[in-house]
């Protein structure tokens, strides 16, 4: 018999299969301390939880029965995911089962925004009388869907039906799929420019964080309307208020904050143009029920050994094998990480090469490093080790892999290879000094030899004189340190490039400095945070 426990309030239905199951024996337990719980998880096959119950390593020393921890839920943050995965424990969540909720709840926001439905409602109450909310229909507008992700994809779908032009934005969002669904492609800027609506569905990333501001602000459409059901952040909102105050934004409507709760003196809570509610958009019956029996039907799959879905960190690997990978997975996820940094567009196709003693070994597990680390520019957190083939398979992103025993040189050498959406090809190649450190050593032809580690500047140049002491004259004047610097070039005179790792992140306005100077062509900050 399995034995699995369930330490936060879930209700019947959502664990019901569990509890109907022959060869389990369910305790529900809600309201333990971490004490109370390493003191009994050591009988348990299976924890399940929701936001509650912290799981940290303690917790998880204490249960050497451990097989499996199920979240009702999306987020893990309650969870300790390292410890998890070192003690060979599958960590499972439900992405799927909020869709729909979160989904009809910004739809309803949206609703409540053009008619001005919370403000007339609180008049009326109030005994006023108020017929003066004048507002606007959402037929033959143009809605604007920042991430075109299950989320969003279900937003426009309900939005055609209204009779709206939608304006679709997602770095993995194809022709084909925006086709299907009736979308028409579009830039971040086009739909700042465009849009009688916007909606925002993206994970908080640092290439998200704030991508709705004060510039963004400048260029709308007056009288425009923006909703966030997706993540405080992605919206700057101080310069969201001063918009609206300019008269640029009729009205927001809000479901999540930068800081939540918000303090009692947030601009938006007292904004007679601003909706807000408390994080509600998972807040239904259904989905609540939904993620717990997802969650349940993978737990009930992992304890009778088989196949299941949705692990949020790496499923257990033969230790001969481990042995092999582990001290390659973090150059994996390194490399992927500054090939996507190399261009702005969407990644279309990631051959990844394995040659040397890594070819005669199952790569699947590194894999899904370089994958992660691909996708985490546009993904963030949303992205791990064992979703990452899954998500780059729903964004159409082809995956190749191919193996050979030659090195060129080296012991063994891991190459990955995108293709972008604009038809141009970056590859980056690399391998472990010594058995152990991290090494950068070929970006498209150029050799070079680096860590690929804190900030980095890359550069494209053409081979001239004097190209390196103006670029480091144009870094010292503004302050920004040069610590290292590697340069490439297969001709002289010809196509160049050059690394340097600085002290602190180059600002904006610094790179595109370097890029007016004589023979630069390109330059480019490149994170590893």
């Amino acid at each position: 018999m399995f034995k699995v426990l369930v330490s936060d309030p879930i209700s019947d239905m959502g664990i019901q299969q569990l509890m109907d199951a022959s060869d389990v024996i369910v305790d529900k337990k809600p309201g333990l301390s971490e004490d109370e719980l390493v003191g009994i998880i050591g009988e348990y096959d299976a924890l399940l939880v929701r936001s509650q119950t912290k799981v940290t390593e303690k917790i998880m020393a204490a249960g050497t029965q451990l097989k499996v921890i199920g979240r009702a839920g999306v987020g893990v943050d309650n969870i300790n995911l390292e410890a998890a995965t070192n003690r060979g424990i599958v960590v499972i969540n439900a992405p799927d089962g909020n869709t729909i909720t979160t989904c009809e709840h910004a739809f309803a926001m949206m609703m409540a925004l053009a008619r001005h439905i919370p403000q007339a409602y609180a008049k009326t109450i109030q005994g006023t009388w108020d017929r003066k909310f004048l507002g606007v229909e959402l037929r033959n507008k143009t809605l604007g869907v920042l991430g075109m992700g299950r989320i969003g994809s279900e937003v426009a779908k309900r939005a055609k039906a209204f009779g709206m032009d939608i304006l679709g934005y997602d770095p993995f969002l194809t022709e084909d799929r925006a086709e299907k669904i009736g979308v028409k492609v579009a830039t971040v800027d086009e739909i700042v420019r465009q849009a009688d609506f916007i909606t925002v569905h993206t994970p908080l990333t640092p290439e998200t964080k704030h991508m709705i501001s004060r510039p963004q602000f400048e260029v709308m459409k007056k009288g425009m309307r923006i909703i966030n059901c997706a993540r405080g952040g992605v919206v700057d909102e101080l310069a969201l208020v001063e918009a609206i105050d300019q008269g640029i934004v009729a009205g927001a409507a809000f479901d999540v904050f930068e800081k939540e709760p918000p303090e009692a003196d947030h601009p938006f809570l007292n904004h007679p143009k601003v909706i807000v509610t408390p994080h509600l958009g998972a807040s239904t019956v259904e989905a609540q029920e939904n993620v717990a029996i997802d969650v349940s039907e993978q737990v009930l799959h992992i304890l009778r050994n088989e196949p299941f879905k949705n692990a949020v960190n790496m499923p257990p690997v033969a230790p001969s094998v481990m042995s092999k990978l582990q001290p390659f997975f973090g150059l994996g996820e390194k490399i992927g990480t500054f090939a996507t940094q190399l261009n702005n567009e969407a990644v279309k196709e990631i051959h990844v090469d394995y040659a040397g003693d890594l070819s005669e070994v199952d790569t699947q597990p590194l894999t899904r490093y370089v994958i992660k680390g691909v996708l985490s520019r546009h993904f963030g957190s949303d992205v791990n080790i064992v979703n990452s083939m899954h998500l780059a398979k729903i964004r159409d992103v082809n995956v190749v892999v191919s193996k050979a025993s030659a090195t060129k040189g080296f012991t063994n050498l891991l190459s990955v290879t995108l293709k972008f959406s604009d038809g141009t090809e970056r590859r980056v190649a690399g391998t472990l000094l010594n058995g152990f450190g991290a090494r950068i050593v070929q970006i498209d032809k150029f050799p070079v030899d680096f860590a690929p580690e804190g900030n980095l500047v890359f550069i494209a140049h053409n081979d001239k004189p004097g190209i390196i002491g103006n670029v480091g004259t144009l870094l010292g004047k503004n302050n920004v340190n040069i610590a290292t610097m590697q340069v490439g070039r297969k001709i002289v005179g010809g196509d160049a490039i050059m690394v340097l790792g600085v002290d602190k992140e180059a600002p904006k306005e610094v790179l595109n400095e370097l890029t007016k100077l004589a023979e630069i062509n390109k330059a480019l900050q490149i994170n590893f945070n």
